[in-house]
């Protein structure tokens, strides 16, 4: 499947072509694949960054794993900054407004950049004290402190890859952000295997050679992650603007900051910001309720959450591709397919982290020994890895759902369903199953959360879809 007739099948939906049901059940399989095997590739190359990491202890994993969820909600605001802009490009190149599309790219770009800083200045000031606000041990707390500050550092490059990849994928180009995704993975290894160890001597095919290290352990896996975005951001920036057939700079076009824009950009990205607070903000407290089980608890935590990831990204896929093909139909004004793409969408990711989920069952030992060699970490790990696997369809509906209600710009929802199902059911459930069951009674609390949140997103994406907007523009009631 060509990236060329996924395009044809896109201008065919925005020029007002009848598509065939094989044809949409087509499009959203191209627009997929690429995306899943981007989150897929992107996930092997973390399995192997997180083994690196576990070969230091299971000190140094507990220390990457205290500060994890802080890193996810500063990066989950930089995805937000990025959605406020790449929606509005999904619509604006669906309605055939690709000069408008473009001065989008140019303020999202600057806007982005500016807010990044501004988090860089807010992590870099707290780093030090975060992992004893996490409720740390002592001996773990320096390398935590550590590790954030120098993710702090980079968020800038983190906000621009988040932007750039949105906003080619927003066009419809889902195949250059996911290769590049697998080079900036790739990079991620290559950085790490030189900065975490020391210079050692290793064999291949029978030779013994000596490779380079600097011995940096935490620090150096986070130099070896931010120096990979470094490189990749520089990448997209050069396909996003020099290549990209829509949205390229052209000398006689110049900027020109719209406060329609812009007050746009702000509705879009303001309610996906909550949702990455509440989210995040709930993964911090799940944290907190984690840390006082001890550093073997913790570890396995982290390498679960690592292993789960196998699931849960290709579903992450299929909704950046439901994005895409929603704000395009709703720009293109095609409210006759909109409800069918949007269920088709979520149905495929339902069918396929289903079966991912089944694997993971399966195969949770095997996940986890990948990871660690710590006998207790392995053992805890597969067991609430497969605890969750129950979750993995519903844990789909809610991915896929939330990205439907982003290419519709309603993304107040995603936040709203969000609090209630991590605020209201896990953070409670976790707290009460901690003391007695450990791991296990967290990781079931989140399974329960998670199947929850599933049912509301559908029910949601119901009410939605059940009766059409008087202007035709979207499925709404």
């Amino acid at each position: 499947m060509s990236e060329k007739k996924t395009i044809s099948l896109l201008e065919k939906m925005r020029n007002g072509e009848e598509l065939s049901s094989l044809q949409q059940i087509a499009m959203v399989i191209e627009l997929s694949i690429p995306a899943i095997l981007a989150q897929l590739s992107s996930l092997i190359m973390q399995y192997i960054d997180a083994s690196m990491v576990g070969r230091l202890g299971a000190g140094s994993s507990a220390a990457i794993g205290l500060v994890s969820s802080t890193t996810w909600l500063f990066g989950g605001l930089s995805m937000a900054a990025a959605t406020g802009f790449t929606v509005q490009i999904a619509k604006r190149i669906g309605a055939k407004k690709d000069k408008a599309a473009r001065n989008i790219v140019k303020q999202g770009l600057i806007c982005v950049t500016l807010f990044s800083l501004l988090m860089t200045c807010a992590g870099a000031a707290i780093s030090s004290r975060l992992p004893v606000w996490l409720g740390g041990e002592e001996a773990i707390c320096p390398g935590a402190a550590q590790y954030f500050l120098v993710f702090a550092l980079s968020l800038p490059f983190v906000a621009l890859n988040y932007t750039a990849s949105g906003m080619l994928q927003c066009s419809g180009n889902m195949k250059t952000p996911g290769i590049l995704e697998i080079v900036m993975c790739i990079l991620d290894v290559v950085f790490n295997a030189l900065l975490i160890f020391p210079t050692r001597e290793i064999s291949f095919l029978g030779a013994q050679i000596t490779l380079p290290g600097a011995d940096l352990g935490i620090t150096g896996a986070a130099f070896g992650t931010a120096l990979s975005e470094v490189v990749t951001v520089f990448l997209l920036m050069y396909f996003l603007l020099v290549r990209s057939q829509s949205l390229r700079l052209r000398r006689k076009e110049k900027l020109v900051f719209s406060s329609a824009d812009l007050s746009a950009a702000l509705k879009i990205a303001v309610p996906v910001a909550i949702e990455q607070t509440i989210t995040c903000g709930a993964y911090i407290a799940f944290t907190r309720i984690v840390s006082p089980l001890g550093s073997t608890a913790i570890a396995a935590n982290s390498f679960a959450i690592t292993a789960e990831s196998l699931c849960y990204m290709p579903g992450y896929g299929i909704g950046a591709s439901a994005t895409t093909i929603i704000g395009q139909c709703i720009g293109a004004k095609r409210s006759d397919i909109t409800k069918r793409l949007g269920w088709l969408t979520t149905l495929t990711g339902m069918l396929v982290m289903t079966v991912s989920g089944g694997l993971m069952f399966l195969f949770a030992p095997q996940m986890i020994a990948l990871l660690t060699p710590d006998k207790a970490i392995r053992k805890l790990g597969a067991e609430v890895l497969r605890i969750e696997a129950f979750a993995e369809p519903m844990y789909a509906a809610s991915i896929v759902a939330s990205g439907v209600f982003r290419g519709a710009g309603d993304t107040a929802v995603s936040g709203i369903l969000s609090f209630v199902s991590m605020w209201v059911v896990r953070i409670p459930l976790a707290a009460i199953l901690a003391p007695a069951y450990g791991l296990q009674g967290i990781w079931t609390a989140m399974c329960i959360e998670l199947i929850f949140r599933g049912i509301l997103f559908l029910t949601l994406l119901a009410v939605r879809f059940r009766k059409k907007a008087d202007n035709g523009d979207y499925y709404y009631r």
